[in-house]
């Protein structure tokens, strides 16, 4: 990805953030996601942006599956979508260029707040990850920075002057649930984000496989070795689904690939998988419990 690029990326991610806290709010009051804490929670994923060749490829599997809203919009010149559930904004689309041949480049970018987005891109470097956009102030929003961690998974940081959706008591259906690392060297990726996000790590062993909850009050993450074929490391988003298995079906019906399908010793069955028609991975997944 080049810096350009990810400059685009981050500008895009504020735009939507602003509008997306302009837009819950209406003549009934704050819609659901729309309020904002009085002060960072650091180490909450506050934002997931789609940086795809072809977004307008990519909008109607979404919203199929989905049920997905877009809304079209500019950031700095360049064309960028608002994906919106249930009119509230939840995340965005903007278009990337391939850079190598045959080289897929879709992908879901996580933003996470921080307290000093200069202290922890930094951190990053300091680590051996790539600082490739930023870090650049952010009028009436804050300061942003796009980075490669040091096990090479893309992150957005962000410390935003507007505060960051409060969290909520329960997550809704087609609506962003969980962020999880699938990692070279997890116990590496889990020492480097408890320095950077203070996080505090609980581990537990599943099936000979070790998976770490990164905390900070509340679960905020999960990183585990990668599991999968694709075989770059990311920050992988998940979108809560009533039935993973149905959703997994239609994905491939739909154009996108399952990379995993639901199994009973993965979770109970719980989680699948799926890449869209671009390439770009996230799961799905039922609630637990």
């Amino acid at each position: 990805m080049s810096p350009f690029r990810s400059f685009c990326i981050v500008a895009a991610f504020v735009s939507a953030l602003v509008l997306g806290a302009c837009s819950g709010v209406g003549s009934r009051g704050p819609q659901p996601g729309a309020a904002l804490s009085s002060t960072p929670l650091v180490g909450k994923f506050v934002w997931r942006d789609l940086v795809t060749e072809d977004p307008a490829a990519v909008k109607p599997f979404y919203a199929a599956l989905f049920g997905w809203e877009f809304e079209e919009r500019m950031a700095l010149g360049e064309p960028y979508t608002l994906i919106k559930q249930g009119g509230t904004p939840i995340g965005g689309i903007s278009r990337t260029r391939r850079s190598v041949p045959h080289q897929p480049v879709s992908q879901w970018i996580s933003f996470m707040s921080v307290a000093s987005v200069d202290r922890a891109a930094e951190m990053v470097r300091a680590a051996g990850g790539q600082v490739v956009a930023g870090p650049l102030d952010l009028p009436q929003v804050g300061r942003g920075a796009v980075v490669i961690d040091p096990d090479g998974a893309p992150l957005g940081l962000l410390r935003s002057t507007a505060g960051d959706p409060v969290d909520t008591a329960a997550p809704s259906l087609n609506r962003f649930l969980w962020t999880e690392h699938l990692s070279r060297e997890p116990q590496a990726v889990v020492d480097f984000y408890v320095k950077l996000a203070g996080f505090q790590a609980a581990r537990t062993d599943r099936g000979g496989n070790s998976y770490w909850v990164l905390s900070n009050g509340r679960p905020r993450a999960g990183v585990m070795r990668n599991p999968t074929t694709v075989d770059r490391p990311v920050w992988l988003p998940y979108v809560m689904v009533a039935d993973p298995a149905a959703t997994a079906a239609r994905a491939a019906q739909l154009g996108g690939r399952v990379l995993l399908a639901p199994r009973p010793d993965l979770r109970d069955g719980t989680l699948a998988l799926i890449a869209d028609p671009s390439g770009a991975v996230l799961a799905v997944q039922k609630r637990p419990g």
